[in-house]
């Protein structure tokens, strides 16, 4: 029983040193002072300072008793509140003579104290050193922008002048941005240009660089640039389409004052508010459109283009232009059969009309028939004398303009003939309008045409 008891103690104990290991000592409020212990002294040249970095160097301690060495630090004061030293960490051996301190802010004061101490008692506390962290690297001393560019910003700066820096790093800002934004890192000291591309036209940026050192302190910023990139070109104006030409419309503008002018894109669209399509790329401020088509519509925009291939805006001005139109149809007022002759007569409608055309169908009972066209007739009848009998004739006219511009048809002028005996034994001519018993049929598109008072139509 007491072999158990004792073995249990013994483990316990294994237990709570074990757990202890690891754990560096630290001062206690009831730790003997003992003033023999040597204290700390810093070498001649025992104070090394950086941005983020404090490190000491002592004389070493040659007192076997001392175990180690406890570290003071007092953080950084406030105007509100003034620091004290308080215990910062322990070295946990006499044979070492330096210390680094990396938990430190640039620019900044501490003050730092350090005691030695040894197995159950603590030396006294060395004097108190003051160190001031360095200021944050400055960036580049000399910074510059090329401005104008289309839609493109340069910024040029001066390769720094401290070895220790790897990088650049690039923060834009607009006038919009309540905030600076990293762009880029721009790796190697001796690099010393930024191009920043695809911006907005006519756009201000404003630029700004720090630089990186290899140990990762970032620098302040530089000295704000500001970059207006190149404006769009302006657009043309005073552009117009004709409406009055046949087969074509021209189209022509003002020519651009734009000193780095390059040419001219013609849209093309059938509708104005559709899909435009570049059709032409120009140098002169005028372009013919060849339409195949009468009285056909289209809208046209034109850009200007410069050098830098910046495009004007062209979106708000669209322009109507259209061909020529067909001259109006004839209107046929009368088509007789007077014994072997069809008369067809019919009203000049359009003022353009210089010349008419006549299609004439032809058929025969049951069999297909065939059609004529008589063209260049300068007057408003037409006399046909090539009649057969049981025949069923239409005719239908178009005009012509003085460009070859053929108007829609006429309505259909139908005469039927009849019998051949009938045509054989015509009366004679001063009787011949009152003795015609054949057919004729006028059909019009909209209106029906008025027939002549000396036709009979009671077979129709």
């Amino acid at each position: 029983m007491k072999l158990w008891i004792l073995s249990s103690s013994l483990t316990a104990l294994l237990l709570i040193l074990s757990s202890c290991s690891g754990v560096s000592p630290s001062p206690t409020e009831e730790a003997k002072i003992d003033s023999s212990l040597p204290n700390i002294v810093l070498t001649k040249h025992g104070k090394f300072v950086g941005m983020k970095s404090i490190a000491f160097e002592w004389k070493s301690l040659e007192d076997s008793r001392v175990k180690g060495i406890y570290v003071y630090k007092q953080l950084p004061t406030t105007k509100e509140k003034v620091g004290e030293l308080k215990y910062y960490t322990t070295i946990e051996s006499r044979f070492k003579t330096h210390y680094v301190d990396t938990n430190v802010k640039p620019d900044t004061r501490y003050t730092y104290s350090f005691k030695t101490f040894s197995q159950d008692a603590e030396g006294v506390m060395s004097k108190s050193i003051v160190v001031n962290t360095l200021p944050v690297l400055e960036s580049v001393s000399w910074i510059d922008k090329i401005t104008g560019l289309p839609r493109v910003a340069k910024i040029i700066w001066r390769p720094h002048s401290n070895d220790k820096v790897k990088s650049y790093i690039i923060e834009r800002k607009t006038l919009e941005d309540e905030k600076w934004q990293k762009i880029e890192t721009i790796h190697g000291r001796l690099n010393a240009e930024f191009v920043d591309e695809d911006l907005k036209d006519n756009y201000v940026y404003m630029y700004r660089v720090r630089v990186v050192t290899f140990d990762n302190i970032v620098s302040t910023p530089s000295k704000i640039v500001k970059v207006v990139t190149k404006a769009l070109p302006l657009s043309v104006s005073g552009i117009k389409a004709t409406t009055s030409l046949a087969k074509e419309i021209k189209i022509t503008w003002n020519k651009s004052t734009q000193e780095d002018f390059t040419r001219y894109y013609l849209y093309k669209s059938t509708k104005i508010d559709g899909r435009y399509e570049l059709v032409a790329k120009l140098h002169n401020n005028k372009f013919t459109d060849k339409v195949d088509e009468d009285g056909k519509t289209f809208f046209y925009r034109v850009s200007v283009v410069d050098v830098d291939g910046l495009e004007s805006i062209n979106d708000k001005d669209s322009i109507q232009g259209m061909t020529l139109s067909k001259p109006n149809a004839p209107a046929i007022v009368e088509a007789k059969l007077i014994d072997k002759i069809v008369e067809l007569h019919w009203s000049k409608t359009d003022v353009r009309s210089k010349e008419y055309i006549v299609l004439r169908k032809h058929k025969k009972g049951w069999f297909n028939g065939d059609s004529e066209e008589f063209t260049g007739i300068k007057s408003t009848t037409f006399i046909d004398k090539r009649i057969e009998a049981n025949s069923t004739y239409s005719y239908t006219v178009f005009a012509v303009d003085s460009n070859g511009i053929k108007s829609e048809a006429s309505s259909v002028a139908v005469v039927v003939t009849p019998e051949s005996t009938e045509i054989v034994h015509a009366p004679e001519v001063e009787e011949k309008e009152e003795r015609v018993v054949s057919p004729v049929v006028v059909q019009e598109k909209e209106d029906v045409l008025e027939t002549s008072d000396d036709l009979d139509l009671s077979g129709l």
